[in-house]
C-alpha cells in the first residue's frame, strides 16, 4: 500500500492546483515545508478538483493557508471545493471564514 501524498503546483502564475490526500498523515509535513511552496501572489487561485480526499486536519491547514495570505495583503480564491470539504466546513461551523473565498 502506498504513502498517501499531496502535491502543490504551480499552473501559471497566481494559479495552483492542489492534489492527493489533504488528511492528517499528510497536512504535517507538507505544512512544515510552507515556505518552498507557499505563494507570495497578490491573488491566489487554489484549484482543488484533483483532491481525492480531505480531512478535518486538511480543512484546518487551508485555513491556516487563507489566514497567512490575507495577513501578507493577498487575497484566495478557492475552485472546485469538494464536497467534503464543505460538509467540514459546515460542521465546524467555519463556512463563513472561507465563504468569500469559494467561487
Amino acid at each position: 500500500m502506498s504513502k498517501p501524498k499531496i502535491e502543490w503546483r504551480v499552473q501559471k502564475n497566481g494559479y495552483y492546483c492542489l492534489s492527493g490526500e489533504l488528511e492528517r498523515d499528510t497536512v504535517p509535513a507538507f505544512w512544515q515545508q510552507r515556505h518552498e511552496w507557499m505563494p507570495q501572489d497578490a491573488k491566489v487561485t487554489l484549484d482543488l478538483s484533483a483532491l481525492v480526499r480531505v480531512d478535518s486536519a486538511g480543512m484546518v491547514m487551508l485555513l491556516h493557508v487563507y489566514q497567512q495570505l490575507r495577513s501578507n495583503g493577498c487575497e484566495l480564491v478557492l475552485l472546485n471545493v469538494p464536497e467534503q470539504l464543505k460538509t467540514l466546513l459546515r460542521l465546524s461551523h467555519v463556512e463563513s471564514m472561507l465563504a468569500a473565498c469559494i467561487d
